[in-house]
């Protein structure tokens, strides 16, 4: 992966994070402003996770072909009909870094 890729996952990385504190800075101003009607209690609901994106699964798989899984990510990105990984279906990225994951693991 070339250093400009890197940084761009790291930017949307720190991004992501800044919302993240947006949102707990929000609902500690609402919870103790008194004003509890804005304050969502997110315990109870399931976490909602971002959809993964095309850089994410290349660095992930980029890693993997570092320490000598190139055959099989191969492999893998033909199992989901594609030659590279530009041509897998975004909704299909949870299954491949899934399949993906566990090179290496014995």
């Amino acid at each position: 992966m070339g250093k400009m890729s890197e940084l761009d996952l790291c930017v949307d990385e720190l991004r992501n994070a800044a919302q993240s504190l947006n949102s707990v800075a929000d609902s500690l101003t609402a919870l103790f402003s008194g004003n509890q009607s804005e304050v969502t209690i997110q315990s109870d609901s399931k976490p909602t996770s971002k959809p993964l994106t095309l850089e994410e699964v290349r660095a992930l798989l980029a890693e993997k072909s570092r320490n000598g899984h190139t055959a099989k990510i191969r492999e893998l990105l033909e199992r989901h009909g594609a030659t590279k990984l530009s041509e897998i279906d975004p909704q299909k990225y949870a299954a491949l870094l899934a399949e993906a994951e566990v090179l290496g693991n014995g």
